[in-house]
């Protein structure tokens, strides 16, 4: 992962005085860019920002239910954003942290990771009922092989089933009445950012369910030398979340984890006295969630890519290969 820390302070910011940011048409993509474009236009009176809709290869594939390592990776919603950063159609582009892909190519960099919303998963079933309360056999409705691991780990007489579709395409599946989803899982950031707590059934604790790298944080990905461009950005980042989100996009590079892969992370920031740690935890599973591997660790705030990759060293030493084959 490329993030631009240079220039963070003591700086004369040389300001464009207009932007385009290209986005995704779902509701939550465009509140994502609407975010960043208000953010901007805070910390820079007078700003000009236009949206520039683009439509991705995962939009056109939504209808399709086909898994998404299936059909390319994470890659699929980022693509076409990226070509129209190339040819200079668009400014930056705003990603779900958890969506983007851990290496990106030498002319792209993240500019800015903002500061951290709710990092938890949650249930949202048509019964009202917790995970535990709902029946043998009940379909589980996720497009993330880390969820459908982690709820086979707690519930193996579930059944999870790929689901496709934005957060209120999901949400219709699962309150349809006699629709084939009782319950789905999503992530609470995005649901709290659309105004949808209300449907909210359970928020799963990180022992339950323990989240993707990057879940809750928001990015921007503009070109590497649009200097102007990343001068303003710093405005918007939040080191303490980079620092966390850092350790955790490590961990998963490290591993060589992708789509296929279920392998979850979450580090935080604590403070001790004058000191500040990354606290971290990962979780790899198998498929069927029959048999984990979980590390813990902490390092002083400034090493969070080394204690990642400490982490991805110690579940490989402890069968990690082997855990996904099983």
């Amino acid at each position: 992962m490329r993030i631009n820390y240079s220039q963070r302070l003591n700086y004369t910011v040389y300001m464009k005085d207009q932007l385009v940011i290209g986005t995704r048409r779902s509701v939550l993509a465009l509140w994502q860019s609407s975010f960043i474009r208000e953010a901007l236009q805070a910390a820079f009176p007078g700003l000009r920002i236009e949206l520039k809709y683009i439509i991705t290869t995962g939009d056109k594939t939504q209808d399709s239910n086909a898994s998404i390592p299936s059909i390319g990776g994470k890659g699929l919603f980022t693509a076409e954003l990226e070509e129209a950063l190339v040819q200079q159609e668009i400014d930056l582009a705003v990603h779900s942290l958890k969506d983007l892909p851990t290496t990106l190519a030498a002319e792209f960099v993240l500019g800015a990771i903002t500061a951290r919303g709710q990092v938890a998963d949650v249930l949202i079933s048509g019964s009202g009922k917790r995970l535990s309360e709902l029946p043998a056999g009940a379909v589980i409705g996720t497009s993330s092989l880390r969820r459908s691991s982690q709820i086979l780990r707690m519930r193996p007489d579930l059944a999870p089933l790929l689901i496709r579709g934005n957060v209120d395409t999901r949400i219709n599946k699962v309150q349809a009445h006699g629709g084939k989803y009782d319950a789905i899982v999503l992530a609470h950031a995005g649901i709290a950012r659309l105004g949808l707590e209300s449907q909210i059934t359970q928020v799963f604790t990180d022992e339950e369910m323990l989240p993707a790298p990057g879940q809750g944080a928001l990015t921007v990905e503009c070109r590497a030398n649009d200097s102007e461009l990343l001068q303003m950005l710093t405005k918007l980042h939040d080191p303490l979340t980079a620092a966390a989100v850092t350790a955790e996009r490590a961990f998963l590079s490290e591993l060589g984890a992708g789509c296929n892969t279920p392998v979850a992370a979450h580090a935080v920031i604590e403070t001790r006295g004058v000191a500040q740690y990354v606290v971290f935890k990962g979780r790899c599973l198998s498929h069927d969630g029959g048999n984990v591997v979980e590390v813990m660790g902490e390092a002083l705030l400034g090493s969070e890519t080394q204690l990642g990759e400490r982490m991805a060293h110690e579940v490989m030493a402890r069968g990690f290969k082997r855990l996904c084959a099983a």
